[in-house]
């Protein structure tokens, strides 16, 4: 289960939105060292605002760094309530990268600000060394700890819900 704990890196998006939650206990994050206050870099080959929407929109090659984590998509969405984030979605071809937690990789992925989840969906893959997890969904809850990913991989049996992992002994 610690290699779900890559998807933490969808936390890299804008640090006002540890801001944004209600006052309660800090929650205790699943990646030890990652700075959720680092500067973030976003790039993308163009921003689209909708204030109407109260969203805001990346697309095409976009990149989001915040200290060693980076996530690559092919758009990036947050959505607002109340001047508030309430949801960011990353969609095609999302790849959360960490050094020290691995790289995860999915077709869309959507942080919840206030319950703190992430999720992940479409043929992911979470990979840390020589160990591979493979299904179709992954959910995170951030305040928890605990991650859940449920089968259907790719290439497999119509109608499978299997979860696929390897583990390799004396892997790091």
């Amino acid at each position: 289960m610690k290699q779900a704990a890559i998807i933490l890196a969808l936390l890299i998006f804008p640090a006002s939105l540890q801001a944004a939650q209600p006052a309660a206990a800090p929650a205790k994050p699943i990646v030890g060292q990652h700075d959720n206050n680092a500067p973030i870099d976003i790039s993308s080959d163009s921003f689209q605002a909708d204030l109407n929407g109260k969203t805001g929109t990346w697309t095409g090659n976009v990149i989001v760094i915040q200290g060693d984590t980076k996530l690559r998509a092919n758009s990036v969405r947050m959505s607002t309530v109340n001047g508030k984030a309430d949801k960011i979605m990353a969609s095609g071809n999302v790849v959360v990268d960490s050094p020290k937690s691995g790289t995860a990789t999915g077709d869309n992925g959507v942080y919840s600000v206030a319950p703190r989840t992430v999720l992940l969906t479409g043929n992911v893959v979470l990979k840390k060394g020589k160990n591979v997890m493979q299904g179709a969904q992954l959910t995170v809850n951030l305040v928890t700890g605990q991650a859940v990913l449920v089968g259907g991989v790719k290439g497999q049996a119509p109608g499978s819900s299997r979860v696929n992992s390897v583990f390799t002994p004396n892997s790091q």
